[in-house]
């Protein structure tokens, strides 16, 4: 039994196709197949069932994926940081984040963080929800996920950043636009832009709306916060956001940004799945951007 043995019966299971994987790996299905029987006597059980369409793992084939992969993972982990203890400034840094997150809470310390280490590759990934960038955490994927903290999840260290008040966003010829502050009592059945319906951010309002029993109404939703804020801007609609890193001052231009105090503020920061496995230029980049953060975490006043 071999590590690449290991390797490519990961990649069948996940597959579900000897042949599939043998064309990634520029090999012959034969070849892949060996890998599979070699594994096979060396635990002295059927680790894959054919079926019509491919291949699925036994129950004893299960068992054994999910060994190898946390196996996998774990040597990779360390091999990479074996890799950039040895070439210093370089390596590879691969974070979870979108376009918001990178406008807002990582500008002004991606600049600096480039400047300071050239040599790091920095590839930043779309990843649809909290749950996927933790799978991708947990299997070597990715090193860093910038998220809305939440619960503990098991085989991931959240380590919080900054907290995010709530602010009211409405156009300048709204009621409410000259407020400062607003009670929530007077946001009762108001009708909002709706937040990503499966997001954190999304979950964590409605809950402290729950606690204080209030209810929205929703005619219009949006995938980010950048858009509730443009379609409040427009008129389109009133919206509820974090006050992110950046946003004008309340009272200035077409967009009005009110606080609603009542609402407890949102906590964003890091996931990683060890923080003492980090390879340096990735510990350094999330320690950057917390400084930044930390420094000045929003503009809003």
């Amino acid at each position: 039994m071999t590590l690449e043995d290991l390797r490519v019966f990961v990649a069948v299971c996940r597959a579900g196709s000897l042949s599939a994987v043998a064309r990634d790996l520029g090999c012959t299905q034969s070849a892949v197949s060996q890998h599979v029987k070699r594994l096979e006597r060396e635990t002295g059980v059927g680790l894959l069932e054919r079926q019509p369409r491919g291949v699925v793992p036994t129950q004893a084939g299960r068992i054994l994926e999910a060994a190898a992969t946390e196996g996998i993972s774990g040597l990779d982990l360390a091999v990479r940081r074996l890799r950039d203890l040895a070439d210093g400034a370089s390596g590879f840094v691969r974070v979870a984040t979108g376009a918001t997150t990178v406008r807002h809470f990582m500008s002004d310390a991606l600049v600096a963080y480039r400047r300071r280490h050239p040599g790091v590759h920095l590839e930043f990934r779309t990843v649809s929800s909290g749950r996927g960038s933790f799978d991708a955490l947990a299997d070597g994927t990715l090193d860093l996920a910038w998220i809305t903290l939440g619960p503990p999840v098991r085989g991931i260290e959240q380590r919080r950043v900054v907290d995010l008040p709530w602010m009211l966003a409405v156009p300048a010829d709204d009621p409410l636009a000259g407020h400062t502050r607003v009670d929530v009592t007077d946001l009762r059945d108001v009708r909002v832009i709706r937040l990503p319906p499966n997001s954190a951010s999304a979950a964590h309002l409605e809950a402290c709306c729950a606690e204080l029993g209030v209810r929205f109404t929703y005619d219009t939703g949006v995938a980010d916060w950048d858009t509730a804020l443009l379609l409040a801007e427009l008129g389109v609609g009133r919206a509820i956001v974090p006050a992110l890193p950046g946003l004008s001052v309340p009272g200035d231009g077409v967009l009005r940004l009110i606080r609603v105090p009542a609402l407890r503020p949102l906590p964003v920061g890091w996931a990683v799945r060890r923080w003492d496995a980090l390879s340096p230029p990735a510990r350094a980049f999330a320690d950057m951007v917390t400084e930044w953060r930390r420094g000045g975490a929003t503009t809003v006043g």
